[in-house]
């Protein structure tokens, strides 16, 4: 992997440490499974969904809330799957 790559990956897995611990540990489990294999459409959708408070974001994954955009649907999609 080259340097570029591996310090995305360190800094998105930075912004998933979230303040909720429910976000935190669906991101530990999220990160343990796919490691460093992400690839560029999920690490976008990834990043587009760390924008988002995390009271949002928990909206989201705990299927409180649904959003109309696909890539970041499928994405909360992974993370409930984990």
């Amino acid at each position: 992997m080259n340097q570029d790559r591996s310090a995305r990956l360190g800094r998105l897995r930075w912004h998933c440490r979230r303040a909720l611990l429910e976000l935190d540990l669906v991101f530990q489990r999220f990160w343990q499974q796919v490691g460093d294999d992400l690839d560029e459409r999920t690490e976008a959708a990834l990043t587009r969904l760390l924008v988002l408070e995390d009271h949002d974001l928990w909206e989201l994954v705990s299927g409180r809330a649904d959003t109309n955009d696909l890539e970041l649907k499928q994405m909360v999609e992974r993370l409930r799957q984990v």
